[in-house]
């Protein structure tokens, strides 16, 4: 399932994906595959992805 909040939050910052990368140490291609879906990430990572875009796993990680 595509993860359209994380995408969503991202531009509302304007960073590009890759500059999301790079604040939360991994790569482009990562979270690519985290907005398209094809990729779960660990609980270590959503909290660092949260903590960047000010957001709480709720927000970013819940489906509704």
């Amino acid at each position: 399932m595509k993860n359209l909040k994380l995408k969503s939050a991202r531009a509302a910052l304007d960073l590009s994906q890759e500059e999301l990368a790079v604040k939360c140490g991994v790569s482009r291609q990562t979270i690519s595959a985290i907005e398209k879906g094809d990729y779960n990430p660990t609980i270590n990572l959503c909290i660092t992805i949260c903590r960047v875009l000010g957001k709480t796993l709720n927000d970013l990680f819940w489906e509704d």
